[in-house]
């Protein structure tokens, strides 16, 4: 130590100059010379270190290993950087520890061996390098793909595992490839004029939709997240990418949703306009349907107390004749209308029995007699003496009779209606045949439309809804209603009962 002592002028003339903290040991890692960069790092006064052991600066967790490498290091006599590959700490006199780099350098002075450690306080550098892994760790496990580009010749020059994975690319493959090649729907000349605000400085951020293709030839939507920076002298481009894909079927649901609901909407509205118009079109119809033969009635029972003689008795017959049709015709509608009452409300039950057929067609057309027009004629269907069905009397009843006096009401004086039965495939078919106005072709899709009437049956009087009843019934006992048309020459509605019992 006193060898070194008589050389400590030129150290500090030498040391001193330095910005780093110097630090002399002799062989047995005894402290000989400081220079003041080294106290003030360590916290010390001058001349304090001096004669004290190396440890002193060395947390103690390290002591037992310390020794070792210094034997060694003199042993090999190399000049060398302490600590490769491990990390350093040094203490201060507050025992406060802080990372270091050391470099160490061997040498003889006056035949004895000392060694000179350049001790750098590397704490900022530690924090620099713990925030730049910080955020190179967020940079490769962010879930959001990260691109980073040259600004001047587009090759990428980082991108992330997320990146790397959905796009199916690797680092080496990227690395000489730009935005151009992964962006099908955007060529070089396209992607730069996108950006060029960007690169004049006119925008900060650029946003916008774009596709991906990937290395196995499919593509997928993308938000596109876009800015300049500074990498050293360098600009580059980072583009943080938001797969869309989810976004972008949502949003197609939602639009397809929105799309069903509107049509939905629209229907309910078309529906509810067609309901308010039926509404309308009933209190009409009811209004005029009732109103005519009531009137009627009340004319006829006006003039009855007018004759009174004896040989009044014809006009009185042909009043009280009146009466009893249109009393016939109003019972018609209202059971018309309780009918349509009971379908809606599903509170009709229906009775199924067997019977002779003759016994309904002659009560359906002994009452249509009373409602033929002159000249007027209904043609008896033949053999039908020995047929039996099981079926709902009441039901068949009423839809007879509908389809019976339809076809009166729509038939010209003189003419003929036929009534015929057949049997066919196990089938009952009773077909009402008439020479009427028919119904026109355009009209025909709607013939069965509760309260519908063709435009040339208007001036006729009629509820229309005797054909949608006498449909709904039948349907529901597992029969059917059809019919053909010719408009000015005539209908044919056939109804179709299956036989369970035939004899």
């Amino acid at each position: 130590m006193r060898i070194f002592q008589k050389n400590s002028n030129i150290f500090n003339l030498l040391s001193e100059g330095i910005s780093e903290g110097i630090i002399v040991v002799n062989t047995e890692q005894v402290i000989v010379a400081t220079n003041s960069s080294a106290l003030e790092m360590f916290g010390y006064e001058k001349d304090e270190l001096i004669g004290k052991p190396l440890d002193t600066l060395i947390p103690s967790r390290y002591h037992h290993n310390h020794d070792t490498h210094v034997e060694n290091f003199i042993a090999k006599s190399g000049k060398r950087q302490m600590g490769h590959g491990r990390d350093l700490f040094g203490i201060c006199k507050d025992s406060k520890e802080f990372p270091v780099e050391a470099g160490l350098n061997p040498f003889e002075l006056d035949g004895a061996t000392y060694v000179m450690a350049l001790i750098i306080d590397i704490t900022e550098r530690k924090k620099k390098e713990k925030e730049l892994s910080h955020w190179a760790r967020i940079f490769n496990e962010s879930l959001n793909e990260i691109f980073v580009f040259d600004a001047d010749t587009f090759k990428f020059i980082n991108v992330n595992k997320e990146a790397q994975r959905n796009i199916g690319y690797t680092m080496e493959e990227l690395l000489k490839m730009t935005p151009a090649h992964i962006k099908p729907e955007l060529s070089k000349l396209k992607f730069r004029e996108l950006i060029q605000p960007l690169l004049n400085g006119d925008i900060e951020k650029l946003k916008f939709e774009t596709v991906h293709g990937r290395k196995d030839g499919s593509s997928y939507p993308v938000e596109v997240h876009l800015q300049l920076s500074a990498m050293g002298e360098n600009r580059a481009f980072v583009a943080i990418i938001l797969d869309i894909t989810e976004r972008k079927n949502y949003t197609k649901k939602l639009e397809k949703t929105v799309d069903e609901r509107t049509q939905q909407l629209t229907e309910a509205l078309a529906v509810e306009k067609e309901l308010n118009e039926l509404k309308t079109r009933f209190l009409s119809l009811v209004s005029h349907e009732f109103k005519t033969p009531l009137s009627s009635i009340l004319t006829s029972i006006t003039l009855l107390g007018k004759y009174t003689q004896t040989e009044h008795q014809e006009k009185r017959d042909k009043h009280v004749n009146t009466i009893k049709k249109k009393v016939k015709y109003l019972d018609t509608i209202l059971t018309d209308f309780l009918s349509v009452e009971r379908l809606d409300s599903g509170k009709i039950n229906y009775s199924i029995e067997t019977f002779p057929l003759s016994k309904i067609v002659n009560e359906v057309i002994y009452d249509a007699n009373m409602l033929l027009k002159a000249g007027q004629k209904i043609n008896y269907p033949e053999n039908i003496d020995d047929i039996t069905i099981e079926f709902d009397e009441k039901t068949l009843e009423l839809v007879l009779s509908n389809l019976v006096r339809n076809a009166i009401k729509y038939s010209p004086e003189d003419s003929i209606i036929d009534v015929q039965v057949a049997i066919e495939d196990n089938k009952l078919l009773l077909k009402i045949i008439d020479k009427g106005i028919g119904i026109p072709e355009e009209e025909q899709k709607h013939i069965f439309n509760r309260y519908f009437r063709a435009e040339n049956a208007l001036l006729t009087q009629g509820t229309g809804i005797g054909l949608n009843i006498a449909k709904q019934h039948l349907e529901n006992l597992g029969a059917s209603l059809e019919f053909s048309s010719e408009e000015n020459k005539g209908s044919i509605f056939t109804v179709n009962i299956p036989l369970t019992h035939k004899s």
